[in-house]
């Protein structure tokens, strides 16, 4: 999933210290802890990112084919 981040950001030619900026972050190393899955991406977070990179937090967050919603009358066939 994080590898999405990355693979958007490097796309567009945004630098994670530009990002880091733009997230009012203090660093660049802070978001780049969150990029590599070692710090936690907050919801308010993941839309501010989603907004920088142009795409929805869907194309960044959710896993490819998953688009099924499970629900307790679903049953195994």
């Amino acid at each position: 999933m994080y590898h999405r981040l990355r693979e958007r950001r490097e796309k567009l030619g945004i630098t994670q210290e530009e990002i880091s900026e733009k997230l009012g972050f203090k660093s660049k190393n802070a978001y780049s802890l969150k990029e590599r899955g070692l710090r936690k991406i907050y919801v308010n977070e993941a839309f501010e990112i989603a907004k920088i990179l142009g795409c929805s937090i869907g194309d960044l967050f959710y896993i490819d084919g998953v688009n099924k919603r499970v629900t307790p009358t679903d049953t195994a066939g």
